[in-house]
């Protein structure tokens, strides 16, 4: 590991270091949740994504965004969208670790969560359609027309030419869900579908309408959601059509993101657009079903990375700079800062993997409770307490922290939009009280694990008995403390997930921080011996 020499008490970025080796929490998760064979995967990973060229294509990614090009719909040679060629590097290390679509065929969801998860905290923008390429499979797999996909779909090769699909090495997948008069209220959609022939046995559609938001616009294909007779569906749309067309998906610009700047989003027009049905017609939300639990999971993977890379950002910033006369690692009130930080990071980390773990084990009941109820819940509050310790990791830089040539501004512009995308905060709360009363089985199961897991502990029995009674409120109740009810039930997970597998000090630490106090800020707490959580996010 280097990192630039300190000069006049000030302190660059680090470089040349391995973001797994210098992460023992993550080395525990693999060896504890049984994807200890993916170890020398994700070493190999680590010094990748620490490496002197990766963090400055990260950078080019994000100074140089994708710039579209108005041209001719019918120049079927011209690509519109224009991508920084770290873009593709970026990708391209993706798919060469079939981050993209592997652990469906091997089921290491935990191995692809590290890998994941270690990318993100170098760039975040490269992850997006790696997430909509991964989370379209299942949503896709039982059409009489996957066979032509699959081998696109699972190749590790990453193709960004536009062209037709026979002649790709690899392909991604979009998504197009929301409209501009309904967001997550995708039931207010008005694109329509018409028949319009057959193609391998099944129907073929023609779609009419708008888009708001068309991630990864040049993407090989999207998943698009449309009215078909009344009834909302969902619709695989292809970029090009099997006769070697391009198809009628117009894009009208390209949104100016606050952050996540390296990913294009568009505004799109939908004109006769060619496209086949996925599930059953009318049942597009049991469609998307399918694929929000993956994504969203994904959403708490990268917020957990921003996090984690915040985190030791300000540790490591905090360990060569010196004020009143001492490092700031030393100074009392910063140690107490700092570790709750790493506290934070750490019960994101654990939280996220034990939820790629439900993944792998997804037929069982707990695992299926996992997924249902605790991947919302998790979404809320991860990616919503990334917002605030990034912005306080910012604040240990100080003024430095502030500025374009370190790496602080761009994790803070890039926090908020896993809180926003895939379903803002209350519409997670929602739909987590929504699984509890239509799947009370699953809430039982939870819950009972939720109490047998704390009885080792008197402040998370406390914790686990006042949740059960705040759930007794009729549902008029409920909604209107459905942020805290959350708060509780992840809280208790990320907990007994900590107590079950975590160092003891390490899982102490955290519940006597986040439930001995009513109400708290970052600091709050006074740790006992603040070294060894510290060297948790160190970089030796």
């Amino acid at each position: 590991m280097q990192h630039d020499q300190i000069s006049d008490n000030q302190v660059t970025g680090l470089r040349n270091y391995n973001i797994f080796d210098c992460d023992p929490a993550l080395k525990e998760a693999l060896k504890s949740l049984g994807a200890s064979w993916a170890l020398e995967d994700c070493h190999e990973y680590g010094a990748l994504m620490g490496s002197v060229p990766l963090l400055q294509h990260a950078v080019n990614a994000n100074k140089y965004p994708p710039r579209l090009r108005i041209i001719n719909h019918e120049d079927n040679k011209t690509n519109p969208i224009s991508f920084h060629d770290s873009w593709h590097v970026l990708l391209r290390s993706l798919f060469q670790q079939g981050v993209h679509a592997d652990a469906w065929q091997s089921n290491a969801h935990v191995r692809r969560a590290a890998l994941f998860y270690l990318h993100g905290q170098t760039e975040a923008g490269s992850l997006c359609p790696v997430t909509m390429t991964f989370a379209s499979i299942p949503a896709l797999k039982h059409e009489p027309w996957f066979e032509t996909l699959a081998p696109h779909l699972y190749s590790r090769e990453y193709d960004a030419s536009d062209q037709p699909l026979d002649g790709k090495k690899g392909m991604m997948i979009g998504m197009g869900m929301t409209e501009k008069q309904g967001g997550s209220d995708v039931r207010a959609n008005t694109t329509t579908a018409e028949p319009s022939g057959q193609f391998k046995l099944s129907n073929t559609y023609r779609l009419n309408g708008h888009k708001w938001f068309f991630s990864s616009p040049l993407s090989d294909a999207h998943l698009v959601l449309a009215q078909l007779k009344g009834e909302l569906s969902c619709f695989y749309v292809p970029r090009w059509c099997p006769d070697g067309r391009l198809n009628g998906v117009h894009i009208q610009g390209l949104k100016d993101k606050m952050g996540n700047r390296s990913n294009a989003s568009a505004e799109i027009l939908l004109q006769d657009a060619w496209a086949l049905p996925v599930g059953e017609p009318g049942q597009g939300i049991q469609a998307i079903i399918k694929m929000v639990a993956q994504t969203r999971l994904d959403c708490v993977l990268g917020s957990a990375a921003l996090l984690r890379q915040a985190v030791v950002q300000a540790v490591h910033h905090a360990s060569h700079r010196k004020v009143f006369g001492k490092l700031l690692i030393e100074q009392p009130l910063m140690q107490m800062v700092l570790c709750d930080l790493v506290l934070e990071s750490e019960a994101a980390m654990w939280l996220s993997m034990g939820l790629a773990h439900a993944v792998e084990n997804r037929h069982s009941g707990l695992s299926r409770a996992y997924a249902r109820i605790v991947t919302p819940a998790a979404k809320f509050w991860v990616c919503k307490r990334a917002v605030e310790t990034v912005a306080e990791c910012m604040e240990v830089w100080g003024g430095n922290g502030y500025v374009e040539d370190g790496p602080m501004p761009r994790l803070l512009r890039e926090a908020p939009v896993n809180s926003i995308w895939e379903g803002s905060g209350n519409v997670m709360c929602l739909d987590v009280l929504r699984a509890l009363r239509n799947e009370p089985e699953l809430g039982e199961l939870l819950l009972g694990n939720l109490s047998t897991e704390a009885g080792m502990h008197a402040l998370l029995s406390q914790a686990v008995n006042t949740l059960k009674m705040r759930l007794r409120n009729n549902a008029s109740e409920l909604e209107y403390c459905a942020r805290q009810v959350v708060q509780e039930l992840v809280l208790l997970v990320q907990a007994t997930l900590m107590c079950h597998y975590a160092p003891s000090y390490v899982a102490e630490a955290f519940i006597q921080s986040r439930f001995s106090q009513a109400g708290r800020i970052v600091g709050s707490h006074v740790y006992a011996d603040p070294q060894e959580i510290l060297k948790r996010a160190v970089v030796f």
